[in-house]
Parts: structure tokens; C-alpha cells; sequence
């Protein structure tokens, strides 16, 4: 879809307007099981995972790819988030700020080329300006909605 037509289906509306709801980080020290009770209770599909020290953003845990691992025996759900979670690459790759005042034609366009193997192009991490504080996740299923309800 052309920039133009994106604008056009959102008008002006912006992540904030998705109502993202609020992240669930764990530590990379905490236990699989741990993670995977925290986001079954609240039914996510993504877990921020955060410095014990600095609770900077590291990576993220993705829980259909952490049942792939289980079911596989690369992971046990006794071993620690460490061994499942991605990590962010930080060097060569530009890291795209999601706020809560990005355009939703910025998210949609972040959903469609960001899509790995391991399920990054499906959320993104909501922060502030700054990257100092994890607000929320939005995913590609809340953008979707988002454009069902929206009226015509």
C-alpha cells in the first residue's frame, strides 16, 4: 500500500490510539517456566526482557518460538529466559523508535519490512523518545483491529 493510502485509512491517528496495553518484562535470569506463566496469565504473545540492573531494553522473549524450543528439548522450562530470548542487535542495523506518537502508516510500514524468523516483525516495543522506559507492545493483530473498528 503507497504511503498516501495508508495515511488515508488511519487519519492521523497514532500508536496511543491502539491503546497498547502495558509490557510484561521479565530478567534474563528468571526462569522459563516463570515467563511463560506471566504471559499465559495475560495472554501475550511477546515478553520484553530488561536489565536487572538498568531495566534497559535487551531483546525479547516470543512465546510461540519458546514453545517451538521446549517441544524441540533446545530449552527447558527450569533453564533461564537467557537461553530463548533475542537480543537486540545493536550495531549495524538502524534501531526504529516506536512511541506513542508514531503515525500508524510509520507502524505498518516497521510491521511489513521488519518480518525474521523469529516473529520481530509482528510487535514492537513501545518507548519513550528517549529509549529509557518500555511503555508498551503493539502488535500487527492490534493494527489490524484497530482498522476493522475504525469507521469508514
Amino acid at each position: 500500500m503507497a504511503s498516501s493510502q495508508r495515511a488515508a485509512v488511519y487519519r492521523g491517528a497514532t500508536v496511543e490510539d491502539l491503546d497498547p496495553p502495558s509490557a510484561l518484562s521479565v530478567r534474563p535470569t528468571d526462569s522459563i517456566s516463570i515467563a511463560l506463566r506471566s504471559a499465559y496469565e495475560r495472554d501475550y504473545t511477546h515478553l520484553t526482557v530488561v536489565s536487572e540492573d538498568t531495566r534497559a531494553l535487551l531483546g525479547y522473549l516470543s512465546i510461540p518460538r519458546l514453545k517451538q524450543l521446549l517441544k524441540d528439548g533446545s530449552v527447558k522450562e527450569s533453564d533461564v529466559v537467557q537461553q530463548a530470548m533475542h537480543k537486540f542487535n545493536r550495531k549495524g542495523k538502524v534501531y526504529q523508535v516506536i512511541t506513542m506518537n508514531t503515525p500508524l502508516e510509520e507502524l505498518e510500514t516497521f510491521f511489513d519490512r521488519g518480518n525474521d524468523e523469529n516473529g520481530a516483525g509482528d510487535f514492537a516495543v513501545v518507548t519513550d523518545e528517549n529509549r529509557r522506559f518500555v511503555l508498551g507492545v503493539a502488535t500487527k493483530g492490534d493494527l489490524e483491529e484497530f482498522v476493522k473498528r475504525r469507521p469508514g
